[in-house]
C-alpha cells in the first residue's frame, strides 16, 4: 500500500503477515482451497492495557458494521474546530485516514469497492490521497466498514479497511460485560447498533455517534430491562429483526426471547404470566404499550444462540438443551426442529436463499437441516472439539459457474474451540443416502431402499429425536486449517476476506485468492505509475538524472 504524502510504501501483506507469524509459532499464513490461496492480510486486536475482568471472561463475538452515507448533510467546520484537543484531531484523522502524514485508509473492505476518503483521485484498486483530507472540509460522518467486538468490560470498534491493529474506540461498562452485539445498516433514526449484558441490560445507540464522541462510555443510548428488571439472566444473543422498522430480539440464559421495539418507551414492563411449563414453547404479551411487547418462552435451560432468515420469516434457536428449533416469527409458530446428536448446540447460520440451516455444538459436528425436509440431511465431520461458529459464504461461487441457474452447490465454514477453520462444500445431489439396514444386518443386506430416516419429510412443529448416525450422509471439510493458538469464537465471510475470531479477542482477516491477485496486480500497477511518474519529473529537473528502481 503507498503513502502518498510521503511517496513511501507501506509494509506489505507478506512483511505484516509475517511479523503475525513470528508471534504465533507453527501458524501458516496462509491455507489452500480449489481456487487459490486465502491469505493473512492483517489482524485486529484490542490493548492489553485496557482489559478487565472484574465480572469474569466472555467469549468475544464480532459484528460486521457496514456506515453508509450520512443521511444529512454535515455543516462544514474548519480545522482549528477540530483544535480543542490533540485526542480530538488525532481521533478524527485515524477515521479519516488522511491529514498530517497519516495513511490513506484505503483498503477494501468487508462490503466490496475501494473507500479512498480523501477528495482526490484513485489509482487502480487502492485509493491513495494527497495531503489534503476531509478533516478541515466537513464532520466525521463514519462512512466505512466497522468491526464491533467486546471482550472484559469493553466493546471494543476497529476499521476494516485500515491495517492498524487496535481499534479506534473503546467503551467500558462499569458493572457488568457486553456479550452480544448486532447492527442495522437500515436503521431510519440512528439508533443501529444494539448491545447485551451479562448482567441481563440491554443497550441501542448510534454507532456514529459513539465514532464520533471522544468518551469512553455510551453517548445517546436507550436503556432497556434496566437492572434486569424484566429478567435478570445473561443476554446470550440478540438480533435485529429483518424488515422489521426497529423491532429486536433478546436471547436470555433462562430459555426465554424477548421482543423490544425501539420506537416505544426503553422502561420495561415486567407483569409476564409465570410460566407453567418450562418444558414447553409459550408467546405471552405484554399487556401494555411499553417493551419488552412480547416473551416468548423457549426451552428449559438457556437459549445460546438466534439468527434470522434473510427476508425475517423465520428465526432459528439452539440451546443448552440441544435442540435447534426453528419458528414462523410472525405467526409465532414453531415449524420444525430437532436434537443434536450428544450435548448442547452452540451456534446457527441461515443460508441466503433460505433453505438450509447450519448448527454447531458439543457434539463436534456440523449439522445442516433442510427446512424442505424439515430435517439433518448431513453431518459434517473434522472438528476435534465443540463447534462454535457456523456460516454459509454468500460470496462464493462454484467453479464454472456462470451465474444462471439455481445454484445448487453452497460453501460454508465452522470454526471450533480446536482452533481450527474447516471449509465444506455441500451440493445435495452428490450426496449419498444412506441405505435402510435389515434388522441386525449389514448394509450389504440391505433392501436397497432408502434409510428410514429419508422416507419423508417431517411434520411441521415436530421436534426430532437425534437420528442414528449411520442413517446420515457425512460430509468431509474441503480445508481444515489451524488459524488461531486460541480456541475460535466465530466466523464471517465478507467479499473480500474471511474472518476469524478467537475467544480472546484477536481477529484475523484472510484475503480471497482473486483478492489477493487483483490487489498484488494492483500494487504492482500503483507502483509503475508512480516510478514513471518520477522518472519524468526527474528528467524535467535534470536531463542527465533518470530516477531507476
Amino acid at each position: 500500500m503507498i503513502n502518498s504524502t510521503s511517496n513511501t510504501m507501506m509494509p506489505s501483506s507478506s512483511s505484516s503477515s509475517a511479523a503475525a507469524n513470528a508471534q504465533s509459532p507453527g501458524l501458516k499464513t496462509y491455507f489452500k482451497t480449489p481456487e487459490g490461496r486465502y491469505k493473512l492480510q492483517y489482524e485486529k486486536t484490542h490493548p492489553a492495557g485496557l482489559l478487565h475482568y472484574a465480572h469474569g471472561k466472555t467469549a468475544t463475538q464480532v459484528t460486521l458494521a457496514h456506515l453508509k452515507d450520512k443521511p444529512t448533510q454535515a455543516t462544514a467546520s474548519t480545522s482549528s474546530s477540530l483544535g480543542v484537543s490533540g485526542g480530538v484531531r488525532s481521533a478524527a484523522a485515524r477515521f479519516l485516514g488522511g491529514g498530517n502524514g497519516s495513511r490513506a485508509l484505503s483498503f477494501v473492505g468487508g462490503n466490496g469497492g475501494s473507500k479512498s476518503v480523501s477528495g482526490s483521485s484513485r489509482v487502480g484498486s487502492l485509493g491513495t490521497s494527497s495531503s489534503n483530507s476531509l478533516m478541515g472540509t466537513s464532520n466525521f460522518d463514519g462512512k466505512g466498514t466497522y468491526l464491533i467486538f467486546n471482550v472484559g468490560d469493553a466493546i471494543f470498534i476497529s476499521d476494516l479497511n485500515s491495517q492498524d491493529k487496535d481499534p479506534i474506540k473503546s467503551i467500558n461498562f462499569s458493572n457488568s460485560n457486553p456479550v452480544c452485539h448486532a447492527f442495522d445498516p437500515d436503521a431510519k433514526d440512528g439508533h443501529d447498533m444494539l448491545i447485551g449484558l451479562s448482567s441481563g441490560d440491554v443497550y441501542s445507540v448510534s454507532l456514529r455517534q459513539q465514532l464520533q464522541d471522544v468518551g469512553k462510555k455510551l453517548v445517546g443510548a436507550q436503556h432497556y430491562n434496566k437492572d434486569g428488571c424484566v429478567n435478570n439472566s445473561r443476554c446470550t444473543s440478540i438480533s435485529w429483526v429483518p424488515n422489521g422498522d426497529g423491532t429486536f430480539v433478546v436471547a436470555h440464559a433462562d430459555g426465554n426471547l424477548y421482543v423490544y421495539e425501539k420506537n416505544k418507551d426503553g422502561s420495561s414492563d415486567p407483569s409476564f404470566p409465570v410460566i407453567k411449563d418450562q418444558t414447553q414453547f409459550s408467546v405471552a404479551h405484554a399487556r401494555y404499550s411499553k417493551n419488552p411487547v412480547a416473551r416468548w418462552h423457549i426451552c428449559q435451560g438457556s437459549v445460546n444462540s438466534i439468527a434470522f432468515s434473510i427476508d425475517g420469516t423465520y428465526i432459528a434457536t439452539v440451546g443448552r438443551d440441544g435442540y435447534l428449533r426453528v419458528f414462523d416469527y410472525k405467526n409465532e409458530q414453531l415449524i420444525c426442529g430437532g436434537k443434536s446428536y450428544y450435548g448442547s448446540l452452540l451456534c446457527c447460520a441461515w443460508s441466503i436463499d433460505g433453505k438450509y440451516v447450519l448448527t454447531g455444538g458439543e457434539d463436534d459436528l456440523v449439522q445442516v437441516w433442510s427446512m424442505e425436509d424439515r430435517k439433518v440431511v448431513a453431518w459434517g465431520e473434522g472438528h476435534n472439539s465443540w463447534v462454535s461458529g457456523v456460516a454459509f459464504d454468500s460470496y462464493w461461487s462454484p467453479p464454472n459457474s456462470d451465474g444462471s441457474g439455481e445454484n445448487v452447490m453452497y460453501r460454508f465454514g465452522s470454526v471450533g474451540q480446536d482452533t481450527q477453520l474447516l471449509l465444506w462444500d455441500l451440493e445435495m445431489d452428490e450426496i449419498v443416502v444412506p441405505l435402510r439396514r435389515a434388522p441386525g444386518g449389514s448394509p450389504t443386506f440391505s433392501t436397497g431402499s432408502q434409510s428410514s430416516h429419508w422416507d419423508s419429510a417431517c411434520p411441521v412443529g415436530t421436534l426430532q429425536p437425534a437420528p442414528s448416525i449411520r442413517d446420515v450422509p457425512k460430509l468431509s471439510p474441503l480445508v481444515s486449517h489451524r488459524v488461531h493458538t486460541e480456541p475460535l469464537s466465530g466466523v464471517i465471510f465478507t467479499p473480500e476476506s474471511v474472518l476469524t475470531i478467537c475467544r480472546e479477542g484477536h481477529i484475523k482477516i484472510w484475503t480471497r485468492p482473486s483478492f489477493s491477485e487483483s490487489q498484488s496486480n494492483s500494487s504492482d500497477s500503483v507502483l509503475t505509475a508512480s516510478l514513471k511518474e518520477k522518472s519524468f519529473l526527474s528528467g524535467k529537473g535534470s536531463s542527465s538524472s533518470i530516477y531507476k528502481q
